[in-house]
């Protein structure tokens, strides 16, 4: 036990580390690029993509491109990604953060492995907006159903307030990450906004959405049968 503790501690230091390391524009445009890319992969195969009925009813969809640089250290991981929620018009321009943890891995045998949490509630965005939270501790946490008709007949949705996936050697599937901490990239949002804009206006829809950052937007807009609107610029930005 105290064992586990220490090494949940040294994974925390990495990912806070992390975290903090700074990211320029140009690494936050092949984020967005990456993870339109992922999701519109994953969901162009309906068959063995999110649910659409889940999607309809997700609040804030996060994205971790497997091919971005990793940090090891004692067994812990992590990845850089972003998130954006639903707001209401639309869907929210990318907010940037680290995902990371000690009981999975960003790659299995050598291959790189794509992340994708779906938040289910409103409850997911107020976590969003802490300076850190665990996933399976502070948010309850499954690995969600894939497929057409997969939500059909489970109650997955009452006891989770995330459910979780996985895309490795081109299968996706959901997976555990309890345990994984997710926190704001700030350097991140930083880099793409400006450090005027923080991170309730971005989820909130009050920061308008960059050129380069629409295609993911837009993607899941279509994914989640929303229309797409442009989000207002914050007063003096």
């Amino acid at each position: 036990m105290r064992k586990r503790a220490i090494l949940y501690l040294l994974m925390s230091l990495t990912l806070s580390l992390s975290a903090r390391a700074v990211s320029t524009r140009e690494d936050d445009i092949h984020r967005i690029e990456d993870a339109a890319q992922i999701f519109q992969e994953i969901m162009g195969t309906p068959d063995k993509a999110i649910p659409q009925e889940l999607l309809h009813s997700a609040q804030c969809i996060a994205i971790i491109p497997g091919e971005m640089k990793f940090a090891f250290m004692v067994g812990g991981n992590y990845g850089k990604g972003l998130v954006t929620c639903r707001t209401a018009n639309s869907w929210s321009t990318p907010f940037f953060l680290a995902v990371g943890g000690g009981s999975f891995g960003f790659q299995i045998g050598g291959s790189s492995t794509d992340l994708i949490l779906v938040f289910l509630g409103r409850r997911g965005l107020t976590k969003l907006l802490s300076d850190k939270f665990k996933i399976g501790g502070d948010a309850s946490a499954a690995a969600g159903p894939v497929g057409r008709s997969a939500a059909a007949g489970t109650d997955i949705m009452l006891h989770a307030e995330i459910l979780t996936y996985s895309r490795s050697r081109g299968v996706f599937a959901g997976i555990s990450l309890s345990g994984a901490v997710v926190q704001p990239d700030d350097t991140g949002n930083q880099a793409l906004y400006g450090p005027g804009a923080d991170r309730e206006s971005i989820l909130d829809g009050k920061v308008a959405t960059p050129a380069e950052a629409r295609v993911l937007v837009q993607a899941v807009s279509k994914a989640s049968g929303t229309s797409v609107a442009t989000a207002p610029a914050k007063p003096g930005k």
